[in-house]
């Protein structure tokens, strides 16, 4: 297996389709989240809706720079998801995480191995494969949010709509 097939398939495990490491992933999540559920705000945590955003946002932006755009995206605007108003704003949400995730999957299966040892944008930020395995890295950590927020949107007085 080329080294671009195996990070794809971890990608592909964390946002689409594996259940090995944390036994669900993304599209599993989103797909059997409501709006009502996405938006809800426990506490001071971010609320799923943020959580899809964010990881979304930096999918979006590497995209580009694979696909030979500039890299746009800054930290400082990764949270700013516009308001979610109905259950059709979530779902073109979702539909935009999801089709970003194939995508992004997609361009590291089909990059050519040195790309992965090349400098990304600026040598500040480091190589192919170290933003690639950030996105895995950082992609687990917000679903284990995602995952613990559901948990606790279920056992909150009065619950909230499936």
């Amino acid at each position: 297996m080329k080294k671009t097939e195996f990070i794809a398939s971890r990608l592909s495990a964390v946002l689409l389709d594996g259940y090995w490491i944390a036994n669900t992933n993304y599209k599993d999540q989103l797909e059997n989240i409501s709006w009502e559920q996405a938006i809800h705000q426990v506490a001071d945590l971010n609320t799923i809706a943020a959580l899809t955003f964010h990881i979304n946002y930096y999918l979006s932006g590497l995209l580009q720079v694979f696909r030979g755009g500039p890299l746009t995206i800054k930290d400082q605007y990764s949270f700013d998801l516009p308001p979610l108003r109905s259950a059709h704003d979530w779902k073109q949400l979702t539909a935009s995480f999801l089709a970003n995730s194939a995508d992004f999957v997609q361009e590291v299966v089909q990059m050519p191995e040195e790309q992965l040892d090349e400098v990304f944008v600026d040598v500040k930020y480091g190589s192919y494969l170290r933003n690639i395995e950030a996105v895995i890295e950082h992609s687990y950590y917000h679903l284990g949010q995602i995952v613990l927020i559901r948990k606790l949107i279920g056992q909150s007085s009065g619950g909230v709509a499936q």
